[in-house]
């Protein structure tokens, strides 16, 4: 069963090895296991709701509970703690585009807000009722999961809005297809979701972003369906799908789409290379982008992750072993680790990785042993059960991203690594910081930063000490000039910083656009725009 107040099904756990918990003590120091609410204890709290009924709604207690958090920091901390400021008055869920269109009237009806549900993997507060006299009603589009339609002459698939990524593409693979969009919280996220909040997978050098695999959609906005057709390009003024994704629920809900697929791939290997140092490393990736070969993932780590990737292992004698053969070709303790994928056709497999190691060796790299890239691919989707092995131990761990040219990365990476790392020196509490760079451009690269910390006794400390921390990262993106997010979208967590990228008219042209398919301001208020 899906945890409540966590990430994933409570049967799968992430152990962490006891030279891993030795390798945080010595860099943060020794933690304090939290107290969690129990479910029924925070179940018990909670007030009736205040929605008349509706044939298709659920207002019991434990389904407006799971339904009122996503998977942001401030989110388990509410969650663990039981102190959640706000729930949904009701859960409906629609099994078709009538039933979207019902909820929204019955929601105008009775003066309701309206927020849009798929997977609930929100890391920035999406998916959260706000505290306000209006009651709250969350549309859960789980039961529009179908297969629509599949044009296997033109690769285009439609989907309900609400299908889940393993089911997407079970869906397809039984028929030979891959949408191929594996973001890490593929388990649970939804086709809805990565449109709603501008999705990036992580072969996305392979198979593009969400917005690069969406052609054509349906939604249901308070005035009216949108429908915006499938063609392979237009010049019929600006485009449409625009408005809708990274719309985040503003703009109404969607209720199906069209993508472009691919044929599964004939052949797919992933292979980690290690350089001397980092800035080696994105000289290789950098010119890996540029030459434009058919590689589907550059995912490279700095020395403090992979120095951390590799003590998560677990195993000392192998990685030991790994250490010593590196150092024998002159790759010691700043070694930067990158995952390199391939996905695609037999006959250009062997050509193109030749081609990325021999720009990989030019840079000092050195090819590992293969069984480090299928371990990876193995493992992709257990990273973030992670972060429930931290916390019941005492740790918080939360991530951030951003995106900037190639010439701005370094600066970057330092500017907000040495922003987490102050962020709590008045309070002397350390903080072990680390950064890979995950999706890369010809022109520049998205960098993705984990940082853990520990928790405090207090539930307020340690929402504080998460504060400190992401206004410190938040401030140095935006004095670097990069986006304020690359892949999780604005929600709540990013609102405030979304002028500096945006500016003043921006925002109005936004707020305007969203007016004029929801007058009455029902849809998913607080999130993206205040």
């Amino acid at each position: 069963m899906r945890r409540w107040n966590g990430w994933g099904d409570d049967a799968v756990d992430y152990k962490l090895p006891s030279s891993a918990l030795a390798f945080l003590r010595e860099r943060i120091g020794h933690p304090q296991s939290p107290v969690d609410a129990t479910l029924e204890a925070v179940i018990s709290g909670i007030v009736p709701s205040r929605l008349p009924s509706h044939p298709l709604m659920r207002q019991d207690a434990e389904c407006r509970l799971r339904h009122a958090r996503g998977q942001s920091f401030p989110d388990w901390v509410a969650l663990r703690s039981g102190q959640i400021d706000a729930l949904p008055d009701g859960v409906i869920y629609p099994s078709s585009v009538e039933d979207v269109r019902l909820a929204l009237e019955y929601a105008k009806r009775v003066g309701a807000k309206v927020i849009p549900y798929g997977g609930g993997t929100s890391v920035v507060g999406h998916i959260n009722p706000l505290s306000i006299d209006a009651p709250t009603v969350t549309v859960d589009l789980s039961r529009m999961s179908w297969l629509v339609r599949l044009d296997e002459t033109s690769l285009m698939a439609t989907f309900g809005a609400g299908v889940r990524g393993p089911d997407l593409e079970a869906q397809l693979r039984a028929r030979g297809y891959t949408l191929g969009h594996f973001p890490q919280s593929f388990e649970y996220s939804t086709l809805g979701g990565w449109i709603a909040t501008r999705s990036s997978g992580q072969q996305s050098l392979h198979y593009g972003r969400i917005e690069g695999l969406l052609v054509g959609l349906e939604a249901e906005t308070p005035s009216g369906r949108l429908v915006i057709p499938n063609m392979p390009a237009s010049a019929a003024g600006p485009n449409l799908r625009e408005l809708v994704l990274g719309s985040e629920g503003r703009a109404g809900i969607i209720t199906q789409a069209t993508v472009r697929i691919s044929r599964l791939p004939e052949h797919e290997s992933f292979h980690a290379i290690f350089f001397p140092e980092f800035d080696a490393g994105m000289a290789a990736v950098r010119s890996l982008a540029q030459a434009r070969l058919p590689l589907s993932m550059l995912r490279l780590s700095t020395a403090a992750e992979t120095e951390t990737t590799l003590m998560l292992t677990g195993h000392r004698s192998l990685v030991s072993a790994l250490e010593r053969w590196l150092k024998l070709r002159g790759i010691g303790d700043q070694k930067a680790m990158l995952l390199l994928g391939y996905t695609g056709l037999n006959a250009l497999a062997r050509p193109t990785l030749r081609a990325a190691f021999h720009i990989a060796r030019q840079h000092g790299g050195v090819r590992a042993p293969s069984v480090l890239g299928r371990q990876w691919r193995k493992s992709r989707f257990r990273t973030p059960y992670l972060r429930n092995t931290l916390w019941e131990l005492g740790y918080g761990v939360d991530t951030l991203e951003t995106a900037t040219s190639w010439a701005n990365t370094p600066a970057m990476i330092a500017a907000i690594e040495a922003g987490l790392r102050s962020a709590l020196a008045e309070t002397e509490e350390q903080v072990h910081v680390f950064t890979h760079l995950s999706h890369v451009y010809p022109h520049g690269s998205s960098i993705y930063t984990t940082y853990i910390f520990r928790l405090a006794r207090d539930r307020d400390e340690t929402l504080h000490r998460w504060t400190r921390l992401k206004r410190a990262a938040s401030d140095a993106i935006v004095q670097q000039g990069g986006t304020i997010s690359h892949q999780h979208g604005v929600g709540v967590d990013h609102l405030p910083y979304l002028e500096a990228e945006k500016g003043a008219l921006g925002l109005a042209m936004l707020r305007q656009m969203l007016a004029n398919l929801d007058p009455d301001g029902l849809m998913n208020p607080g999130k993206l725009l205040s």
